[in-house]
């Protein structure tokens, strides 16, 4: 997808569910890792990471696209645009944006489980514990590696 393609699309998606152009710029940031998207207040650009498009499809990075355009509008008209305020869970669910999104399946793929060899409480890491130090958080049994 074009740089150009995501700014239409972006602006779209905006007028559909805000009512309101999407007049500042939108890009695919390669480097982000840990999240779908982010929105800069001070430079008033949304990032958006690339993979979630190609991995997950256009149904979950709309998603995503959405949930920043949350941030970008109650910026704009000066209210409350953190996660933890309540006009942006309000502008949310009047939108029908995911408040976070799904992990992508890459990410699965190179994660460890552990389990609980008592409860049977499921543990997912993304690196190694050393399990003769730690202990299950529920029952402080002991932890095996799936």
């Amino acid at each position: 997808m074009t740089e150009k393609q995501l700014q239409e699309w972006t602006n779209q998606i905006s007028l559909d569910f805000f009512g309101k152009p999407f007049a500042d710029r939108v890009i695919i940031n390669p480097r982000l890792r840990t999240t779908g998207g982010r929105y800069i207040p001070s430079k008033r650009i949304i990032e958006l990471n690339g993979k979630y498009l190609n991995e997950l499809g256009e149904q979950e990075f709309q998603g995503i696209i959405k949930h920043e355009l949350c941030h970008y509008h109650l910026h704009i008209e000066g209210k409350g645009f953190s996660h933890g305020d309540r006009e942006f869970k309000d502008l949310l669910k009047k939108t029908g944006s995911p408040r976070f999104c799904k992990p992508l399946p890459s990410d699965i793929e190179k994660a460890i489980f552990y389990k609980c060899t008592d409860c049977g409480q499921t543990y997912r890491r993304k690196r190694k514990i050393n399990t003769t130090r730690y202990v299950c958080g529920k029952c402080k049994g002991k932890l095996k590696k799936q």
